[in-house]
């Protein structure tokens, strides 16, 4: 079933309405639609993958229980998920003797900023950053020459032409210097997990 307006607040009241009456197939829809972006906001509070999912298993637990609850005319059915899983994961924090490496009420802020946004989501800018301070790590593990010619051509989007000019090289040397530090990459970006 494609779920390609996830954050169509009629289609998720429409679920949650559903749910309520122990629908498990728009139970399920929901989840699909909504997990993602909920796992991102506990994930940025937890800092930790399994802390995450278990505030995300028990706030759909308390949404399946409480979807009879659920009122339209108070707060947009995103809003009222990611107040559950925002409890849930300070639940968690507190059990485990943790604070929050965030400001709660900026976070909140955010939080509501973020649910209407289509864009990518906690989680995903999490993973961006994780891969991008493994790229930074694996570049400057590079030889000066290849991190120059690799920067030049994909940072600088030149082409090896262009790079051999910029260095005032040989275009076969350029090349075997891009050739070579992605390898290198490629091999440093394995052993980072990426």
């Amino acid at each position: 079933m494609p779920y390609d307006t996830p954050n169509d607040p009629d289609r998720l009241r429409a679920w949650l309405l559903a749910a309520a009456r122990r629908d498990a197939r728009a139970f399920h829809a929901l989840y699909v639609a909504t997990s993602p972006k909920l796992f991102g906001f506990a994930l940025r509070i937890l800092r930790k993958h399994e802390l995450a999912e278990e505030a995300l298993q028990d706030a759909f637990v308390s949404i399946w229980h409480a979807a009879g609850t659920y009122q339209a005319e108070l707060a947009a059915p995103m809003t009222w998920m990611a107040a559950i899983v925002r409890n849930k994961a300070l639940d968690i924090l507190r059990r485990t003797g943790g604070a929050p490496d965030i400001d709660v009420a900026r976070f909140d802020v955010e939080v509501m900023d973020n649910l209407e946004d289509t864009g990518p989501g906690p989680a995903d800018l999490l993973q961006s950053s994780a891969e991008a301070r493994a790229l930074a790590h694996c570049m400057a593990a590079l030889e000066r020459a290849h991190r120059q010619a690799i920067g030049l051509a994909f940072f600088h989007d030149l082409s090896h032409s262009e790079v051999a000019q910029q260095l005032a090289l040989p275009i076969g040397t350029v090349k075997t210097w891009i050739r070579r530090g992605l390898l290198k990459l490629k091999t440093c970006l394995a052993r980072e997990g990426l």
